[in-house]
């Protein structure tokens, strides 16, 4: 049985909606799927849950669906934000994958000294997002925060938020612990932080060192390796 494609919506989901579809969705079901009116897809919005929709009108590049039942409601996901040292261009799209793959809430890009990218595009990110979203079949897809200088996202963090910060080598650094409480991650850079950095974060309570296993890590294998640390199932 073919699987039934699925795309993400910011438009309200109740039974009889008719939805529009953009431009790029209308290309992918109708020139790359082959999909035909009547042909069943799925829909979220990240706010109504999961719908059933079939293709009421497929002209060249418009589309429309018709809403028709709920498939799965909206249900609490984890509260996990990842704050990582922005990367060249490859290596961010694929922490802003996997981590929406893993179920983040938000992504926080930040820059530190040895931070070797400055800038992102916003919209490629957003679309890799959704598109990750909507494979992985979560129902919501997660914010995206324009970058910011780590002093400045630590001076306004949140303080009831732990903070979870893979520092490499650290001395006396607990193992990172499963939790199913609202938290951070925090990656740096390919080359660590500075002491600079380390001595900043230390004036910060709500900041934990943390070790990700005897090894030195990759950016990008550290994010998914922290994301999967800290969903792993709670013992006792």
């Amino acid at each position: 049985m073919p699987t039934i494609p699925r795309l993400h919506t910011e438009a309200v989901l109740t039974p009889g909606a008719a939805i529009d579809a953009t431009q790029a969705q209308a290309h992918y079901l109708g020139t790359v799927l082959r999909a035909r009116p009547q042909d069943p897809v799925h829909l979220f919005n990240g706010r109504d849950g999961e719908w059933l929709a079939h293709i009421a009108t497929l002209r060249r590049d418009r589309l429309t669906l018709t809403v028709r039942h709920l498939r799965r409601p909206q249900h609490p996901e984890p509260d996990l934000w990842l704050i990582f040292a922005l990367l060249k261009r490859d290596a961010t799209d694929l922490v802003v994958q996997k981590a929406t793959e893993l179920g983040v809430s938000a992504l926080h890009p930040v820059l530190t000294a040895r931070t070797n990218a400055a800038r992102t595009n916003p919209d490629r990110l957003a679309a890799i997002a959704i598109e990750a979203a909507e494979q992985s079949e979560r129902l919501t897809v997660p914010a995206i925060r324009p970058p910011r200088h780590l002093s400045e996202l630590l001076a306004g963090w949140p303080k009831n938020r732990p903070l979870y910060a893979a520092v490499e080598r650290a001395p006396n650094a607990a193992p990172l612990r499963p939790t199913n409480q609202p938290a951070a991650l925090l990656v740096g850079p390919e080359g660590g932080f500075t002491p600079d950095e380390l001595e900043a974060m230390a004036l910060h309570p709500f900041v934990t060192r943390v070790s990700l296993g005897p090894r030195i890590l990759r950016a990008e294998t550290a994010c998914v390796a922290g994301l999967a640390l800290l969903q792993a199932p709670l013992c006792g």
